[in-house]
């Protein structure tokens, strides 16, 4: 398959950038295509714009400020999203990419004011992710990015597809062992891919 993996951490030498190696290398060593899309060094600007707001609901086009991207979320088969949760929430970046890039005519249309989802080249989803904290305080918080992908993007993308959700809990307090074993799933679930 097409694979596009939406990564989003600053730091190189992070835990999140060692699972994001893993998921390319394993996706590509699986033979998949992968279209490796890494928001910071690709320097993605996540702001939505005065204009790209007012335009929201226009067609899309070639002059669009995110029209490349727009063009790699519909060549992609699978989507793939690698990121920490930073405040019970996405990074901004990330954030960002879903405001500017998830628009009408691309992830969904309106139809007499109702939603279509219109994602269905997105056949498989998967999110591989990191909490500093454990698993009981991100849902007394509501988990937003699990029922954002979970729920919003599961709705957005091929109904039936397949939709996974990766979660390291407690990285405040993991250990070697805690980061290996995770390293471990996600390496065993993209070879699975």
């Amino acid at each position: 398959m097409n694979v596009l993996v939406l990564f989003a951490h600053p730091v190189e030498t992070s835990f999140n950038a060692g699972l994001h190696r893993t998921i390319v290398e394993r996706l590509s060593a699986a033979g998949h295509a992968v279209d490796d899309c890494d928001l910071y060094s690709e320097d993605f600007d996540p702001r939505l714009t005065r204009a790209e707001r007012l335009g929201y609901h226009d067609q899309r086009g070639p002059a669009d400020a995110v029209a490349g991207y727009v063009n790699r979320l519909r060549k992609a088969e699978a989507l793939v999203l690698s990121f920490p949760v930073w405040n019970y929430g996405y990074p901004a970046i990330l954030k960002g990419f879903f405001d500017r890039v998830f628009l009408p005519g691309v992830s969904f249309k309106l139809i007499d004011g109702k939603v279509q989802p219109t994602l269905h080249n997105i056949r498989k989803l998967a999110a591989v992710t990191t909490y500093g904290g454990s698993r009981f305080r991100a849902m007394l918080m509501g988990d937003p990015p699990r029922k954002v992908v979970k729920r919003m993007l599961r709705a957005t993308i091929k109904p039936g597809a397949s939709v996974s959700y990766l979660a390291h809990y407690s990285m405040n307090l993991s250990t070697d062992e805690t980061r290996k074993a995770f390293m471990a799933k996600v390496a065993v679930s993209m070879d699975q891919f």
